[in-house]
């Protein structure tokens, strides 16, 4: 059986709990969980704002759960990285990691995506 480690280091989708900025009540998502040189993130498609980033700049506490090779509720922390040099390394290595885009697709939006791209590097308690 996949150890809870391993459901980690690979990375994938998995859903996260965090807590509402105004409501208080528990918000659950599914998400893409990227582990790149053994630091987790969470990111996403340029767009609109997203709750969930709102709602870890409010309250970092957050749940990560497994459920692909694994069932696990993994309490963790969330930091909303908004360092345009980080957002642009980081964002690149995970399009390209793990949602082949090509290197040269993903330097020719990076602007784009950095400018509108939520970044949050994730902490497991």
């Amino acid at each position: 059986m996949e150890t809870i480690e391993t459901a980690l280091a690979k990375g994938g989708i998995v859903d996260i709990t965090t807590t509402g900025r105004r409501s208080g009540e528990p918000r659950r998502i599914e998400i893409y969980l990227h582990n790149l040189d053994g630091t987790l993130y969470l990111t996403g498609r340029p767009g609109r704002p997203r709750d969930w980033v709102a709602n870890l700049s409010a309250d970092p506490t957050m749940t990560v759960h497994l459920k692909r090779g694994i069932t696990a509720d993994v309490p963790a922390r969330g930091s909303v990285i908004r360092d345009r040099e980080t957002k642009a390394r980081v964002i690149t290595q995970a399009r390209v990691a793990n949602w082949n885009v090509s290197p040269e697709d993903a330097a020719a939006d990076l602007d784009v995506w950095v400018a509108g791209s939520p970044l949050v590097r994730v902490d497991v308690d």
